[in-house]
């Protein structure tokens, strides 16, 4: 992947665009039929003009056939959920069901495409999930991002990393002079040399390096500060 500009990557600079999604009115089959066509583990359920308003995951349409034959299925209302506790009397209802609308999880867990990177795999890593829809600012589909997108910032070349580093991070810290810190990468490990000036502190020097797309971790070989 080649990216085009410094800063912190997006999910918008590695979601894929080209989604597929279904409406609240598809049946069972349609849903089925369509993870598999495509190759996918969910689709985002849209409304409206496109807006996402849940989820339909190959464990949501599995539940319907987990319970489909569960003894005490004619159980209703209160008795049902008694007896089956909470989730059995969840999958009961999913059994019971045929369209997007009644198996989607709702609301959708989503992220907007100018989110961080860091920001995505953090929503993901909250809420257990391997892909999230992308939204624009009126929740209408714009995208899908996977781990694995989230993972190709950790393509780039260590040359491309050391680059932006110097240019955005380092270069500002040394408005008027040639820069100290020497900057350094190696399988997406940045090794920092060398002194800031003493008006800058090195925790903050140490995540505006974290926050470059592709870092995997940063080492710091300080030398006395700097002045002014």
């Amino acid at each position: 992947m080649t990216y085009e500009s410094h800063g912190p990557r997006t999910v918008g600079d590695v979601m894929t665009r080209t989604v597929v999604a279904v409406g609240r009115r598809a049946v069972y089959k349609e849903i089925v039929k369509t993870l598999a066509e495509w190759r996918v583990g969910t689709v985002p359920v849209l409304a409206g003009e496109g807006r996402v308003v849940g989820v339909v995951s190959r464990a949501d349409l599995l539940s319907r056939e987990e319970f489909r034959d569960e003894p005490g299925r004619e159980v209703e209302g209160v008795g049902a959920a008694v007896a089956l506790g909470r989730h059995g009397a969840d999958g009961l209802a999913k059994a019971a069901t045929r369209t997007a609308e009644d198996l989607m999880s709702a609301p959708a867990v989503t992220v907007r495409g100018d989110a961080t990177v860091a920001e995505a795999a953090r929503i993901m890593a909250r809420a257990r999930v391997k892909t999230l829809p992308v939204v624009d600012a009126e929740g209408r589909l714009a995208g899908i991002v996977s781990r694995g997108d989230l993972l190709t910032v950790y393509l780039r070349e260590d040359e491309d990393i050391a680059a932006e580093i110097r240019t955005d991070v380092v270069a500002p810290l040394f408005p008027h002079r040639r820069p100290t810190v020497d900057v350094r990468v190696d399988e997406g490990v940045v090794t920092l040399s060398g002194a800031v000036p003493d008006s800058v502190p090195v925790p903050l020097v140490i995540r505006l390096v974290r926050a470059v797309g592709g870092v995997v971790d940063v080492d710091v070989r300080p030398a006395p500060p700097v002045a002014r």
